[in-house]
Order: structure tokens, then C-alpha cells, then sequence
């Protein structure tokens, strides 16, 4: 089979996992509802994702076309210089990933805040029939994003034959995610703060209480943030990984005269939806089940058996069994990873619960242990991603030259080859969540409410788990994109007549230059991320405390007296949609100020840099807020106090610091690190003819 057939597979895969989320978006729809206060509340919040959606695509549809533009003129080349027709099938690649990305993500909206309010109802009758509804309204997200970004990429690469094309298809996904993801959190992480704040903090009334005007902001925060936002995340994660693999593969397929290699990245990523499906499939719990074994038994099936299906293709097609060696290595390392964030961030662990013991002394003891355990959950993961990489170039190495390097790429390919299965974890969160909301607005009763903080609890925990695996994947897909940007390098030196590009000196002043410029700009893209939460929540905070003193019998909680929800939700909207473009632009433009400046060593430099700065923080923040997430909910459920205790206060303190870290800034960097890479590959014939030094 050649390289043409695969893709077409990987097209037939891509459509049957679309028909399986048709089924289960159908099955979670066909789930009874009947509280008329549940709906209500919900069409409030369905109605508000809508709209913040809506604003946010209708600024990045500006944004694209603008960049778009830019593509047609300059890219591959400039359209004086070379072929137009390359230039315009660039730009459409470009467009065509982003209207994939925000497909997927809207598709996500639709199926959770109709599954928020079908999990809620369930609840009533037990633990079982809500477990089945939330996971299978966050599969539809699953099946969708990842169908999505396998059809895109066979797509683009079949009707262009094109890699740079396939480069520009993964910019459009990772320019959309990095704004998806920074809009999103931005608008959640307002609403979480402002109406943890005011309501718990200063009023001592419960999470989700219907008084408090800004409790239908983070119900609709947990979508646009953890739903839309995540899922374009890890779309572009999957799409970037298989592209710089797809490059490469390409490159050494034209030099062994062959399309062995690029074919065995369309098997194994074909493979990996294909084993999603399968793991969704299978997905269940008992009566009394637990819900966070139930959701990583469902993640070990789907490894177990993407093991099984890559071994037979390896066998059948005679792949290479170093380059499918390298894959099952960043699979694993994926699972280890996993396992070592659920230690971090777990309530059933000693971290989580010596933070909340911690809490009983003050907020300052909150933050500081919740800090010190967030930064030493950084190793595992670092270590496994330096493994995972150094173990597949070693592995790969001996094939010849430039597979050392696949093999990383490949390894990529690997970890995110069951981020079907990933995706339908982190969507449950985001859904159970809300479902717990609308069953104490929906007043269902404390067993009911105690069924969906269990829920609630996992999805905590799972979201947590799928932010590290995400960033980790992220890790080896941009390593494996700087191998991709070197062969871009490569490939318009030899046109040009100028020298290969073999490696990165550190000792260079262009290089280290670059590399302390890149590992600076995670920090300034966190800080500006973060201080719009922070400017944002304050507005709210002022809208929450106006509307507590201005309508009467609200803060007592009169019959018929309801809070204005529309304002709070406004002003979330409105101040995400400010916020979401500054920090992502400074990114770009910083990457195409150090390209001038020194060139594509200064570039190498640069993103080695953003790589290492950008993993280590986006973990740190993402490990560090899960835990403190969770720590509060650990005070919450009865432990060192329970609520309304000094403990529980400075718990939700340390919540609140953390909720801009985990779900705003942390998996929000490593987005901005594949756009950086790949704004580098896609200008470097730009950078190696065009340099101030």
C-alpha cells in the first residue's frame, strides 16, 4: 500500500469516528430531563457560551483573514519572487485550520450544555446512568476534534501533495487555539474568582448558588474554557504533531525514493482515533463505581490496544520496527506522566490533602505549600519528556541520518495518538462540573448533590491529568517541530546555495541570544494573560457587590427576586474578547523580531528557550492549581473543618490563585510555544536571506 491509500483510510476512520459522535451526541439528547428549573438555568447558560463564542470567532475571523493575507504575499515565498498559485494554496491552508479548529470546538458547546443538564437529572438516579452521560457528551468533543484534525491534514496533504502547505494548515489550527484557549480561560477564570470571592469568601453562601449574579459566568466559563478552548488545544497539539512527522517523513521518504515513512504516520494516527473509539466504546462503570478509576481504565484500554493494533501494521506493512519502538516509548511516557500529575493533584493523595492541613494556619501557608508541591510535580514530567526523546533519537539513530530526529517526531505521534480518549476525559470535567451546579440550583437534594461532587471530583482530577499529558505532548511536538523548522532551513539553503543547517551552538552569540529571548517570552505572555483575569474579575467583583446592594431581598434569598446574570456574563465577555489578542500577538512578533535580528541560529536559539521555559512553567502553574482545586474540595467535603472553617477560606484563596493558573495561563503556554515554532518554520526561508547580524 502506498502513501495515497493510507490517507484515504485515515479519511474513512475520520468519517466513521464523525458517525460514532452522531450516535452518541443522539444518545445523550434521547437522556430524560424534566426539572423545569434545570432547564431554565441551562438555556441560560447554552445561550451565553453561544454568544461569547460567536463574538470571540467573529474577532479571530478578522484576525485570520488579516494573517491570511499576509500568507498570500509572503508565503512560500513572495508573490513577486515565485508561484502564486503556492502562495494562494497556503492561505486556504491556513483558513481551512482554522474553520477546522473552531468547527470542533463548537460542535464541543452544543453537546455540553445540552449533557450539563441531561447529568444532572441522571444523578437522580444514581451514580451509574450520570457517570455514562458526561463522559459520552465529552466523547462527542473527542470523536470530533480528533476526527476533525486526521481529516484535515489527510485532506490538505492529498489535494495539495504540499508539506509547507500542511505547516500552514497547522498555523491556522494553532493560531485559533491560542486565542481560543487564552479568550476562554480569560472569560472562565473571571467568573470562577468573582463569584468564589464574594460568594464563599464574603458571604459564606454555597458554590453554586443561584443569588450570587455571577454563578451562571462560570457555569458558562466552564465551556467556552475547559470545552472550546482545551479541545482547540489539543486539535492543534494532534494536527502539529502529526505535521512536523509528516515533514520529516516526507524528506527522508524523497531521499530513499520511497513513501514508507509519511504512509506509517497516516497507519499510526489512523490507528490511534481508531483505538479512541474503541476505548469510548467500552467505557464503564458499576452502581457504586469509582469515576476516576472508571475514566483511566477507559484511558488503559485504549493504550492496550492502540499497542496491539500498532504491532500488527508494523508486522503487515513492514514498518520499520525502530520508528514504531519510538511511538509506543511516547505513549508511555504519556501514561507515566499521567500517573505521576494524578499524584500532585488527587485528593486522595498527600499533597492535596497536606495543603488543605496547611489552610488551617492561613491563606500564606495555602500558597506557599500549594507553590512548592506545584514546582516539584515539574520533574516527573520533565524527566519523562527528556527521556521519551532521548530514548526514541537513540532508538532511531542507527537507521540512517535525519531519523534520529523522526523518531522524536514520532514519539509525539505516539503520546497523542489516544487524545480521543484524552479529550472525552477533560470534556466530562467541564460537563459534571456544570451538572453539579444545576442540580443545587435545580434543588434535586444533598444525595443528588453528593453524587455530582463525586463526579465533579474525578473531572477535577482527570482535567488535571489530560492539562499535563497535553503539555507534555506539546514538549515533544515542538522538539519534533525544530527538527521541522531545520529541515525547512535545509531544504531553502540548498535552493539558495548556502550553508546546511546541522545543530545549535550554544556558545554562538546568535544563539544564545535567541535562547534567552524565547525562555523569557512564557513569563510576559503568562503575566499579560493573567492580569486580565485580574482586571476582568475586578470589574465583576464591582458588578456582584452593586447588584447585592442595589436589589432588594436578593442577598436574603426572597421568593421571585432574581439576580441580573446577563451583566455578569457581559462583562466576562467583553473584557476576554480585550484581552484575548495582545498576548498572543506579542508571541508572534517576538519571534519574528529576534528572526531578523539574528537569523535562523538566533531562531534555534529561541525556541530551544520557549521549549524548556515554557514546559516548566506551563506545568508548575497547571499542577499547582489542580492541586489547590482540589484541596479546597478535600476542605469541602468535611475534612480539617469543612466549609464555612478558617481552613476552608484560605482554601478557597489558594483556588482562586490558582484557577488563572491552571486553566488561563499553564495549558494556554504550550499553544503558544507551537505557534512560535511554527511561525518559525513557516518563515525561515525569510530568516536565513533576511538578517540584521
Amino acid at each position: 500500500m502506498n502513501q495515497t491509500a493510507f490517507e484515504i483510510i485515515s479519511v474513512v476512520i475520520s468519517v466513521a469516528a464523525f458517525a460514532f459522535a452522531a450516535w452518541l451526541y443522539q444518545w445523550v439528547k434521547k437522556q430524560p430531563s424534566s426539572n423545569k428549573k434545570i432547564a431554565e438555568v441551562g438555556e441560560f447558560i447554552r445561550k451565553g457560551a453561544a454568544t461569547f463564542l460567536n463574538k470571540e470567532y467573529r474577532i479571530l475571523a478578522r484576525f485570520a483573514g488579516v494573517a491570511a493575507f499576509i500568507i498570500l504575499i509572503l508565503l512560500p515565498s513572495p508573490v513577486w519572487q515565485g508561484n502564486i498559485i503556492k502562495n494562494i494554496t497556503m492561505a486556504i491552508s491556513y483558513i481551512a485550520g482554522t474553520v477546522f479548529s473552531a468547527i470542533a470546538g463548537k460542535i464541543g458547546i452544543e453537546v455540553a450544555t445540552i449533557a450539563n443538564m441531561k447529568s444532572a437529572e441522571a444523578a437522580k438516579k444514581g451514580i451509574k446512568p450520570a457517570f455514562m452521560t458526561g463522559f459520552r457528551g465529552g466523547a462527542v468533543m473527542g470523536m470530533a476534534v480528533v476526527g476533525s484534525s486526521l481529516l484535515g491534514v489527510s485532506a490538505v496533504l492529498l489535494i495539495t501533495n504540499n508539506t509547507t502547505a500542511l505547516l500552514g494548515f497547522s498555523f491556522g489550527a494553532s493560531s485559533l487555539a491560542l486565542f481560543a484557549k487564552a479568550g476562554g480561560g480569560i472569560f472562565t477564570k473571571t467568573a470562577d474568582i468573582s463569584a468564589d470571592l464574594v460568594g464563599k469568601v464574603e458571604l459564606g453562601i454555597p458554590e453554586d448558588d443561584p443569588r450570587n449574579p455571577a454563578v451562571i459566568a462560570d457555569n458558562v466559563g466552564d465551556n467556552v474554557g475547559d470545552v472550546a478552548g482545551m479541545g482547540a488545544d489539543l486539535f492543534d497539539s494532534h494536527v502539529a504533531s502529526m505535521s512536523a512527522a509528516i515533514v520529516m517523513a516526507v524528506a527522508l521518504d524523497r531521499t530513499g525514493n520511497s513513501t514508507l515513512n509519511a504512509s506509517m504516520v497516516f497507519c499510526f494516527a489512523a490507528l490511534g482515533l481508531l483505538a479512541s473509539i474503541i476505548g469510548v466504546a467500552m467505557a464503564r462503570i458499576g452502581k457504586n463505581g469509582d469515576p476516576t478509576k472508571a475514566l483511566n481504565n477507559s484511558t488503559y484500554i485504549t493504550t492496550f490496544v492502540y499497542i496491539i493494533l500498532t504491532t500488527i501494521a508494523t508486522f503487515v506493512f513492514n514498518f520499520e520496527w525502530r520508528i514504531s519502538g519510538a511511538c509506543i516509548v511516547g505513549l508511555l511516557v504519556g501514561v507515566v506522566i499521567g500517573i505521576a500529575t494524578d499524584y500532585f493533584t488527587n485528593d486522595t493523595k498527600k499533597p492535596v490533602q497536606y495543603v488543605a492541613r496547611a489552610s488551617k494556619s492561613g491563606p500564606a501557608f495555602t500558597i506557599l505549600s500549594g507553590i512548592s508541591y506545584g514546582m516539584l510535580s515539574v520533574f516527573p514530567a520533565m524527566v519523562g519528556i527528556a527521556i521519551a526523546s532521548l530514548l526514541a533519537y537513540k532508538i532511531c539513530d542507527p537507521i540512517g541520518p535525519g531519523y534520529a530526529m523522526f523518531g522524536i517526531s514520532m514519539s509525539a505521534v505516539g503520546m497523542l495518538s489516544i487524545v480521543g480518549m484524552i479529550i472525552s476525559n477533560d470534556a466530562y470535567g467541564p460537563i459534571v462540573d456544570n451538572a453539579r451546579g444545576l442540580a443545587e440550583m435545580g434543588e434535586l437534594g444533598d444525595d443528588v448533590l453528593a453524587i455530582t461532587d463525586e463526579l465533579d471530583s474525578a473531572g477535577n482530577t482527570v482535567k488535571a491529568i489530560t492539562k499535563g499529558f497535553a503539555i507534555a505532548a506539546a514538549g515533544l511536538t515542538v522538539i519534533a517541530l525544530l527538527g521541522a523548522f531545520m529541515s525547512e532551513v535545509n531544504t531553502a539553503a540548498a535552493e539558495l546555495g548556502k550553508p546546511l543547517l546541522e545543530g545549535f551552538d550554544v556558545i554562538n552569540p546568535l544563539v544564545f541570544f535567541g535562547m534567552i529571548v524565547g525562555a523569557a517570552i512564557p513569563l510576559i505572555f503568562s503575566a499579560m494573560l493573567m492580569l486580565g483575569v485580574d482586571r476582568n474579575a475586578q470589574r465583576m467583583v464591582d458588578e456582584i457587590h452593586r447588584q447585592f446592594r442595589e436589589i432588594v431581598g436578593l442577598k436574603e434569598g426572597k421568593p421571585g427576586v432574581k439576580p441580573e446574570y446577563d451583566k455578569c456574563i457581559e462583562i466576562a465577555t467583553t473584557g476576554a474578547i480585550k484581552e484575548l489578542i495582545p498576548a498572543g500577538l506579542m508571541a508572534i512578533l517576538a519571534t519574528v523580531f529576534v528572526g531578523i535580528v539574528g537569523g535562523v541560529q538566533a531562531i534555534g536559539g529561541f525556541l530551544v528557550g520557549n521549549i524548556v521555559s515554557g514546559l516548566v512553567f506551563a506545568l508548575f502553574m497547571s499542577n499547582a492549581g489542580g492541586l489547590w482545586d482540589n484541596a479546597k474540595k478535600y476542605v469541602e467535603a468535611g475534612n480539617e473543618g469543612g466549609k464555612g472553617s478558617d481552613a476552608h477560606k484560605s482554601a478557597v484563596v489558594g483556588d482562586t490563585v490558582g484557577d488563572p493558573f491552571k486553566d488561563t495561563a499553564g495549558p494556554s503556554i504550550n499553544t503558544q510555544i507551537t505557534v512560535v515554532s511554527l511561525v518559525a518554520s513557516l518563515l525561515s526561508t525569510l530568516f536565513l536571506t533576511i538578517s540584521i547580524f
